[in-house]
Formats: C-alpha cells, structure tokens, sequence
C-alpha cells in the first residue's frame, strides 16, 4: 500500500485460508465487523473461509506498508476475491 492506500471492503472463496504477515510499515485490518487493529512490520493475522474483510487499509498517511498474504485456497478456485458492492 502507498501512503494512504486501501482496499475496498472484499470476501475470499469459501475454500480460503489466508495468512498475512506485515513486511513494512502498518495496516489497518476489520474482518467479520470485529474491532479494527492495527498491524506491524513483524505481526500476522489470518482469514477464515467465509470472512468478510471490511477494513484493510495503510495506517499512515505518509510511508508506504507492504504485507505477503499466503493463500490455501482450492485449486479449481479462480476468482481469489469478491469486491463488495
């Protein structure tokens, strides 16, 4: 993410695991209406099957974050995401 950068609010298959871990920076993270946390360089989070990813966002207006999400997902799973309307 550049500074200030986000993503829209999004749901995986309902095959996927999802594991993150901050490379740099900070992110903002909301998943399935819980409290918003934020994340460092260092610290991970998962996703569940099914999880609704509503936050997922740069925490600072001015350096850049940047995250390695490693996903178990099925192989005949194609779309990896599903933006929210």
């Amino acid at each position: 993410y550049g500074p200030g950068g986000t993503s829209p609010a999004h749901t995986h298959p309902s095959s996927a695991f999802i594991y993150a871990t901050v490379l740099e920076g900070a992110i903002r993270s909301q998943v399935n209406g819980g409290p918003v946390k934020t994340y460092r360089a260092g610290e991970s989070f998962s996703e569940f099957p099914g999880d609704h990813h509503a936050v997922s966002e740069n925490a600072s207006k001015t350096e850049r974050a940047r995250l390695l999400a490693v996903f178990v997902v099925d192989t005949n799973e194609t779309n990896l995401t599903t933006y929210a309307k």
